[in-house]
């Protein structure tokens, strides 16, 4: 029984040391997410094509800021205060506290969907990562395995997709509809984007103009 219990014990460390395992590798190779080796394990089509931060015009990485996690570069990937405000207000939307840091964990170790489990082994992994990859490397990660459609992940693919060119000829207005629709990219569609995403669009138009302060970790 002690054999047992210790063997259990060591579980989550050996899961933990695994994980930052694989997160040295994918310091230098983009990895898949977790959505994304789902549709190869059931034999469904992926499109994307990874590329370096350097080759996705800024204005992406700044409509994601302004819209998902403006203290993108003050935290340390985590927002523990937007978690104490979720805590302590259970109206409070769950998304509001998770960081892009939170996201690309989700995404490339974890599983989707609601879950208080996820979130605790989120945060450690969130910290972890953010000191390990840096700020760059994180945006970097998030844009090429996030979704934005039907087995379309990561910025080129979409970009080539909905507007048919490359990720670094992005327009502003074209980057906030890619925005727009990361909450739900199965049912919004940014490039036959609803009223309502495109009022989503227009508001991150209107706050990338006011948080360009606040993107200098992403600068070389």
């Amino acid at each position: 029984m002690r054999r047992i219990v210790g063997a259990l014990l060591l579980l989550p460390a050996i899961g933990f040391l695994f994980t930052l395992t694989l997160a040295l590798v994918y310091s230098a190779v983009t990895p898949p997410s977790t959505l994304m080796l789902g549709r190869w394990l059931t034999l469904q089509p992926v499109s994307r094509d990874p590329v370096p931060l350097a080759a996705i015009a800024s204005v992406l990485p700044q409509a994601v800021i302004a819209s998902e996690d403006q203290r993108f570069c003050l935290d340390y990937g985590v927002d523990f205060g937007a978690i104490r405000e979720v805590v302590e207000d259970e109206d409070s939307p769950s998304r509001g506290a998770s960081t892009i840091a939170m996201q690309t964990v989700k995404n490339v170790f974890l599983w989707p969907g609601r879950s208080y489990i996820r979130k605790v082994l989120e945060i450690p992994l969130a910290l972890a990562l953010d000191a390990l990859w840096g700020k760059r490397r994180m945006m970097e990660i998030y844009l090429n395995v996030a979704e934005w459609g039907d087995g379309i992940y990561g910025a080129q693919a979409a970009s080539r997709h909905w507007f048919g060119k490359d990720a670094s000829r992005l327009t502003r207005s074209e980057a906030a509809l890619l925005v727009a629709v990361l909450p739900n990219p199965i049912t919004r569609s940014a490039g036959r984007p609803s009223p309502g995403v495109r009022r989503r669009a227009a508001q991150i138009q209107a706050m990338m103009g006011q948080i360009e302060g606040l993107t200098g970790c992403l600068r070389r």
